[in-house]
């Protein structure tokens, strides 16, 4: 039988440490606010249902640009390919323009799809859920397609990582 961790001694460092040996796919979450383009990147998404299509993600509670995508009502996952690091960590970063001298289309519901990532997936928010000192947000999927560079940016131990040759 497995024992309980009393929360109240838990080590977020330890649990960190731990789930870093996980891989994750890193993904830029996009939407247009107003007319402003607004973005912020997550390691954690997931596709949730195939009937309907629905996706999953995880911003914190802290984001100020999660509020924005909110707003918005609807977003674009893009799955950032392995050349993007740069990208992420300037999605991940917290103010500036991160549009700047990037190159992007509007998908249907007018988000950002982003040039060069390997995949986006195009959604409206159906539900937004409190989990801890993060959010649930789930995605009904509109549209999607697999766009350029096959191979996903991968966050792994604390770092980006790249996949084995196929």
């Amino acid at each position: 039988m497995a024992t309980r961790v009393d929360a109240s001694v838990f080590d977020s460092a330890h649990f960190r440490r731990v789930l870093g040996h996980l891989p994750t796919g890193v993904v830029a979450i996009s939407a247009i606010d107003g007319d402003e383009p607004v973005g912020l990147t997550v390691g954690s998404f997931a596709s949730v249902s195939l009937e309907p299509p629905m996706v999953g993600f995880f911003p914190s509670v802290t984001s100020t640009s999660w509020p924005r995508i909110e707003r918005a009502g609807s977003f674009v996952a893009n799955v950032l390919a392995e050349h993007q690091a740069e990208l992420s960590t300037a999605f991940a970063t917290s103010g500036g323009d991160k549009f700047g001298s990037l190159d992007w289309r509007p998908g249907a519901t007018g988000a950002p799809v982003l040039d060069g990532v390997a995949a986006w997936i195009e959604c409206e928010v159906a539900e937004v859920v409190p989990a801890g000192d993060h959010l649930f947000v789930l995605g009904r999927v509109l549209d999607l397609a697999v766009a350029g560079d096959p191979r996903p940016l991968v966050f792994f131990q604390g770092d980006y990582a790249r996949l084995a040759g196929r």
